[in-house]
């Protein structure tokens, strides 16, 4: 197969440009959907944020006004299609409950979201790769019957209730790390250092990764296993090769891109389970920024976190099949010749 000069196949770039027109739609799908629950939601925006006995002091005029600002009585679709024109011009709109624009608070919200949600995201891969390696190797012995019950026991766990846990015995207990926010109360931004805000982002970040580690270290024990029990290993050994050596050459190079690839593809669990954990932590992050615009009724807030969340989805399932289409040009050819 001819190549371009960046030495992209035609397969990959009709690949690309495939999934960026799904990835599109995807996109315009999801925040349709959003703003229709958002619609159907029975809540009532002058309730939940005006309050009913600031309404019954007000005018009908200072009434309608209110209901003019947060979009009552229009018509949903035309609502809709205004908001998607605008953002599609690159306009987000202006938060109604923030009284900022929409591009403003994104940017300071998702900026201590992704550290959170990186921090997390290597830890719990480096981690898992780790203890998989580790029990697909001494399979049967303690470690691995220790390794994989805490793998199947995290798996099952909620991330929330995990938080509350770590919550009451370092934050209250013993009092090692602070309760919540993002940054010492009452301290001015400058002030802030680095240091203050791994400490404050230290159990959210904790707890979104003993979370994730329990899916890439069980996948990965069992690709580990089917490496260690194979021929070429069992050769391997007649020759007289180490167990170091073995799982270094034959295990980590065979079981490595399929584990990058399940961490690619957990960029969804993580930043879902990172909802959760702000909630808890009171983090200052994407995913509080989310609910409070749902239970707010904050649309353009609300609609623009949905497509920004979907789009950081779709990138990391995305870069997990470019992984698999560089590392396997197999997959390029066999697309190719589709």
């Amino acid at each position: 197969m001819e190549k371009t000069e960046l030495g992209i196949g035609p397969g990959i770039v009709r690949f690309l440009a495939g999934k960026c027109l799904r990835g599109v739609l995807l996109l315009f799908l999801v925040s349709g959907a959003a703003f229709w629950l958002v619609s159907m939601s029975p809540l009532d925006p002058l309730s939940a944020n005006v309050g009913q006995t600031a309404m019954g002091s007000m005018s009908q005029e200072q009434i309608e006004k209110l209901q003019t600002y947060w979009g009552v009585g229009a018509p949903p679709a035309k609502r809709f299609l205004s908001w998607a024109g605008d953002f599609f011009r690159g306009d987000m709109g202006v938060s109604l409950l923030y009284r900022q624009p929409v591009a403003r608070v994104i940017r300071v919200k998702l900026m201590n979201s992704l550290w959170l949600m990186a921090a997390a995201w290597v830890i719990s891969g480096a981690v898992g790769f780790g203890l998989g390696i580790l029990a697909g190797v001494k399979k049967g012995s303690a470690a691995d019957r220790v390794i994989s019950a805490y793998a199947l026991v995290t798996a099952s766990t909620p991330s929330f209730w995990l938080a509350l846990v770590f919550l009451m015995i370092f934050a209250v207990w013993l009092g090692w790390f602070p309760v919540g926010l993002s940054v010492p109360i009452g301290m001015e931004a400058a002030g802030v250092t680095l240091a203050d805000r791994i400490w404050h982002g230290f159990l959210p970040a904790l707890t979104l990764s003993v979370t994730g580690i329990s899916n890439i270290a069980l996948h990965t024990r069992e690709k580990m296993i089917q490496v260690m029990e194979s021929d070429y290993v069992l050769f391997a050994r007649a020759r007289g090769e180490s167990t170091g050596r073995i799982v270094w050459q034959h295990g980590v190079r065979n079981i490595l891109l399929p584990a990058l690839t399940l961490q690619f593809g957990s960029v969804s669990e993580i930043f879902g389970g990172s909802i959760l954990v702000e909630q808890v932590f009171s983090y200052p992050g994407l995913g509080q920024a989310a609910v409070t615009a749902g239970l707010g009724s904050d649309v353009p807030l609300l609609l623009a976190i949905t497509v920004i969340s979907a789009a950081i989805v779709f990138v990391g399932n995305l870069a997990a099949d470019l992984l698999y289409q560089v590392v396997d040009p197999r997959l390029s050819r066999e697309r190719g010749r589709a």
